[in-house]
């Protein structure tokens, strides 16, 4: 019978999120106001297809958010950490901050303890990082200002709990040791700092972190290492389902987050060759996971503590979204986010997260708190992480057309008087000296530039330039795209570089493309769409580093230029083979190192074919560029 429930309850879970979030999608909500909607609907105050068990799935389910931690954790090389540490610090700790001292007062004009007040300001201080990623992600909103500056703040939120725990046993008002309340909710069990001082558990804590640091420097990965051996794909993933659940039962044993373990061992872990691994095999169930989470969260809202003191629940949930709008727009607005982005900001990280569940029920079993206190305040994170999907809905809907930032009304194009061999469409730096070079040499060109502002600047020192979006079709016909020869392509956007690609591909197939990529991903996908004349931006400056580094330790100038050549044709072939395999890792990375062992190889055969033959191996074009430009130097 206990089996046929533990059936039951996961034909409920899944058959609501199955039926409700399409249903959301479709209506423009988004899934993760699907899964909350869903858990409303099976809760005790919806259908009652699910009772007091809806805790206790509550406590599985946040094994959806270390899983998230840990994939985000993979995705967050140290070396970007330390790049983002302004943001972060900047940003995330100013917040934390502010918000901690506004809510602390506020808790103290009511009357509570200073203690509990600080408990209480830590606690709600954080933001979702589940609901936030989840839905900025789905609007495609992570990458602008407002979502990078979104993640950095949740970062260091999610970082921030490290220490929060920590505090929580020094501010306990009784005595540790006596009997707890908060027993019932960690199922009656006992943690290995139980019994020590608050600078004890402390330091406990802190070794726990540091074990995880070191073990994945020095152990994971050759663990990794022996279990890839096996070639079983199926015990690879029981291997990293394994490390997380561990790492999670480790710092539950200390009575600190999973999450905040797991995230630090994905950080660990950033750098290693299993990484992609890793992550294709713990995505499916964090998704999974993540969703019944969300669906948790919806069903575990107190709606009988709701309608018995709903004037009491409405001020939690609106001061608290009120005090961290407050603070978010002033830390926005300190950082110089653009009005509309500061508003987006503020709103994706005003509501409170889910390490609450875990601080309070902390905080109470510390007796920092009391459950007649931390019971609201629950109910209010809950209802507050429900409202944040909505929040952004009305954003985009009301606030955003109405208060947001008033641009400039977009100027018409310009029209093109002049019909040229060559369109280079983007002016930045990169175009500009592409397009100075052509017109030195009297090819005409034809240049269209989307920055108004650039192009103000561009006229005023001389050059001929159009505005409009190059990537309309009407606008390029106009630029005589149809007698054109070449199309060069100088834009920074990837993205829209391959649709530019598509556009002219269709419609004027004759057009030669010239265009930039920032490495070999994008090379691969050009090439795919027939576009051979694709240049890496960083590969000549590397390769004319490299040919200056050798003549310098000593190389004779032809020996550095036919090498620097010999590595160009080789790099460009093997290029094109790779991309081929681009999608098979097992191939590509045993295709890799076999080109680069034999480059190597080839590199080694040519210094000494060119030491056997030092009078006769000068590169002509080499010598009439060197001694050339000697002489223009004396000339002038």
């Amino acid at each position: 019978m206990q089996g046929e429930g533990f059936f039951f309850q996961a034909f409920v879970y899944l058959s609501a999120a199955v039926i409700s979030v399409p249903v959301a999608k479709r209506l423009g909500l988004g899934s993760v106001l699907g899964y909350l909607i869903a858990g409303f609907a099976i809760g005790p105050f919806g259908f009652q297809l699910i009772g007091e068990e809806g805790q206790d799935v509550m406590h599985f389910a946040e094994f959806g958010v270390v899983m998230m931690l840990f994939l985000i954790g993979l995705e967050l090389r140290p070396s970007l950490l330390w790049r983002l540490r302004g943001p972060i610090l900047g940003m995330g700790g100013l917040q934390v901050g502010l918000t901690i001292a506004a809510i602390t007062s506020v808790g103290t004009f009511f009357g509570l303890p200073l203690q509990a007040a600080l408990a209480v300001g830590m606690t709600l201080s954080l933001s979702s990082t589940a609901i936030v990623l989840q839905t900025l992600n789905e609007k495609g909103l992570m990458k602008t200002d407002a979502g990078q500056s979104a993640f950095s703040v949740l970062l260091f939120q999610d970082i921030a709990v490290i220490p929060m725990l920590a505090i929580m046993p020094v501010l306990a008002v009784k005595a540790v040791g006596v009997v707890k309340e908060a027993g019932e909710s960690h199922g009656g069990s006992t943690t290995w700092v139980e019994g020590f001082s608050g600078w004890g558990q402390a330091l406990i804590v802190v070794g726990v972190i540091a074990f995880i640091i070191i073990g994945g420097l020095f152990l994971i990965r050759p663990f990794f290492r022996y279990v890839a051996k096996t070639r079983l794909r199926e015990l690879f993933t029981a291997a990293a389902l394994l490390l997380v659940i561990g790492i999670s039962l480790l710092m539950t044993k200390v009575g600190l987050s999973p999450a905040l373990g797991t995230f630090l061992a994905g950080v660990v872990l950033a750098n290693s060759e299993y990484r992609h691994e890793l992550e294709g095999d713990i995505e499916p169930f964090k998704g999974l996971l993540l969703g019944l989470f969300f669906i948790a969260v919806g069903a575990s809202i107190d709606f009988g503590l709701i309608t018995a003191k709903p004037g009491l629940i409405a001020m939690l949930v609106g001061g608290l979204i009120g005090v961290k709008l407050v603070v978010l727009l002033i830390v926005g607005k300190i950082f110089k986010m653009r009005h509309n982005q500061n508003i987006l900001f503020a709103l994706s990280l005003a509501q409170g997260g889910e390490f609450a569940f875990v601080l309070f029920s902390f905080a109470v079993q510390n007796h920092v708190v009391s459950n007649a206190v931390a019971n609201p305040l629950i109910g209010a994170v809950a209802l507050s992480m429900a409202l944040t999907p909505l929040a952004l809905i009305v954003n985009d809907k009301f606030i955003q057309p109405r208060f947001g930032t008033h641009e400039q009304e977009e100027r018409d194009a310009d029209s093109i008087d002049e019909e040229n061999p060559v369109i280079i469409a983007g002016f930045g730096n990169f175009g500009s000296i592409v397009g100075r070079l052509l017109r030195a040499n009297d090819v005409g060109i034809t240049v269209l530039e989307h920055d108004s502002d650039r192009v103000e600047l561009l006229r005023k020192l001389g050059l001929k330039v159009f505005y409009g979006d190059a990537s309309r079709q009407d606008l390029l016909h106009a630029a005589g795209a149809e007698k054109a020869r070449i199309l060069i392509l100088a834009f920074n956007d990837h993205g829209k570089t391959l649709a530019m690609v598509h556009m002219v591909r269709k419609h004027y197939p004759h057009l030669t493309i010239f265009t930039r990529s920032s490495g070999r991903t994008e090379v691969f996908e050009l090439l795919d769409q027939g576009v051979h004349h694709v240049y890496r931006e960083t590969f000549d400056t590397s390769l004319k580093v490299g040919n200056d580094a050798l003549i310098a330790l000593g190389f004779r100038s032809y020996q550095a230029q036919r090498v620097s050549k010999t590595f160009r044709h080789h790099d460009v072939d093997a290029t094109n083979v790779l991309r081929h395999v681009r999608h098979d890792k097992k191939t590509y990375i045993s295709l890799s190192r076999q080109r680069i062992e034999d480059l190597e190889q080839l590199m080694l055969s040519e210094l000494r074919d060119t030491e056997e033959h030092l009078d006769t191996g000068w590169d002509i074009a080499y010598v009439m560029k060197e001694f050339g430009g000697k002489k223009q130097e004396k000339e002038s």
